[in-house]
């Protein structure tokens, strides 16, 4: 069985490694890529945050319940979106309705069957979420809200290969993982995933996406697949890739 293991030093004594499911899947810091999104001023108090080993995008591990070692990293905020993307806006409205009108009017996506990869690789695709809290001093997060969540739910379900199509510099990736896997929001690391849910969400999507991505001829797939998984801090071999052609899947 493999192991999930950091290649930077871990800041607490607690130096175990994380059991990976998968021996073709490794963990390793990401310095080329910020994957991670910053959190914004909470009032939380330091008993909310249950005590669990955590995953962070950047490739580190959260062992602390709180945000008061000095030493650790603040996460940088994600570069501008890309010029020229596809702005999906979503509010209050649009989310209590489960409605993804608005994905199809921004995008010209309708149907699954009837997505060109090649414009929307080269464009991206960004969230506008313009939501109004009950309680404008709620601290919550987006990714904290579970209607919004569901919506993303909603969405993902319709679209499983859409996590290759964001804008993954701007941070819409890391958000929309962080709509789909449980997490704990840090002040200074940013989104902190749940490790095993985020391993396999990786994996997942890599299946999904590699296969979409040849269904499409879309050049280089094993590469772009493998961006993507290395933008939440994984590195995916190729013997993964080669078992995935060894024995293909008909398209649905």
């Amino acid at each position: 069985m493999a192991a999930i293991k950091p290649l930077c030093p871990l800041p607490s004594p607690l130096k175990q490694s994380i059991p990976s499911l998968i021996p073709w899947i490794s963990c390793k810091p990401i310095s080329d890529f910020t994957s991670s999104f910053s959190a914004v001023q909470s009032t939380r108090q330091e008993g909310d945050v249950a005590a669990s080993v955590a995953f962070n995008p950047s490739g580190n591990f959260d062992l602390s319940l709180y945000d008061d070692e000095d030493n650790t990293p603040k996460v940088p905020p994600p570069m501008p979106p890309t010029e020229g993307r596809f702005e999906v806006a979503i509010d209050n409205d649009i989310i209590s309705r489960l409605d993804l009108t608005p994905f199809h009017s921004a995008t010209g996506i309708t149907s699954p069957l009837s997505v060109e990869p090649k414009e929307f690789l080269e464009r991206t695709i960004g969230f506008t979420i313009n939501y109004a809290r009950e309680d404008p001093h709620d601290p919550r997060e987006l990714s904290e809200f579970p209607e919004i969540r569901l919506w993303f739910v909603r969405l993902d379900a319709a679209y499983p290969w859409l996590p290759v199509l964001l804008d993954w510099r701007a941070g819409e990736l890391a958000r929309y993982a962080a709509m789909l896997v449980p997490h704990q929001m840090s002040m200074r690391m940013g989104v902190v995933f749940n490790p095993e849910a985020l391993e396999l969400f990786i994996m997942k999507k890599v299946f999904i996406v590699y296969s979409w991505l040849k269904q499409h001829n879309v050049p280089k797939p094993r590469l772009k697949a493998g961006d993507m998984a290395r933008m939440l801090g994984f590195g995916i071999g190729d013997e993964l890739y080669d078992l995935i052609d060894k024995h293909p899947l008909s398209p649905s």
